[in-house]
């Protein structure tokens, strides 16, 4: 599982590790330095919101942009790993294969037998990014970063997210439990449809700009 995990991950990340923020991120970033937003809690691991400029983020399921050793917690940067794995396997990024928007790469069973893998450059152990795979848990020090931002808005807007994964989906049960305003801009239904005061079914990119250049007018 690992060899399949940095075989595919080794060719998506050129793709991934280049991708822009668009115009939502640079809102929300926009709102937050004229003093409208408190922050982001983000479920996503691409470090976009950091490249359009929020200051305030809490990255509940980590970031792909680093990789920590799992015997020795050793931490070093994705793009450093990724010049190890390509001396490890060279020619890999000549293999043609598609990227896939998550910063993987489908690949058959026989090109991932090949792939080499490589470890901890200090205690030699395996190395994972730093980010929280399905069924894993949010780390006790993030979700607290996380419940601290909460704690300083009035208003809690969810963006992009169907809410299905609990870690996102508890501050939205918080937010009702406290009588917050709540609203959500999500294409499609969210697990949280029955308890918000407001939704619009739209792209992010599209609404988000609209609505900072109406709080930024007033």
């Amino acid at each position: 599982m690992r060899r399949r995990y940095w075989a595919r991950a080794t060719l998506g990340w050129a793709r991934f590790r280049t991708a822009a923020p668009n115009p939502a991120h640079h809102a929300l970033a926009a709102l937050e330095e004229a003093g409208l937003l408190a922050g982001v809690i983000t479920q996503n691991v691409d470090r976009l919101h950091h490249r359009a400029g929020s200051r305030r983020v809490v990255e509940l399921h980590g970031a792909l942009s680093e990789v920590k050793c799992l015997r020795c917690g050793h931490a070093e940067e994705r793009d450093g790993l990724q010049q190890r794995l390509l001396q490890a396997n060279p020619g890999w990024l000549q293999i043609g294969a598609d990227a896939l928007p998550d910063g993987d790469s489908d690949l058959p069973a026989e090109l991932v037998a090949g792939f080499r893998l490589v470890e901890c450059g200090r205690c030699g152990g395996e190395l994972k990014p730093d980010v929280v795979f399905f069924g894993g848990n949010v780390p006790e020090p993030t979700l607290a970063a996380a419940w601290e931002l909460f704690a300083a808005g009035e208003v809690l807007l969810v963006v992009g997210s169907s809410l299905t994964v609990y870690s996102g989906f508890r501050f939205v049960r918080r937010a009702r439990e406290l009588e917050l305003p709540i609203a959500v801009i999500n294409i499609g239904p969210t697990r949280a449809d029955d308890l918000v005061q407001a939704k619009v079914s739209a792209p992010a990119s599209r609404v988000l700009p609209r609505l900072a250049r109406q709080l930024l007018s007033l």
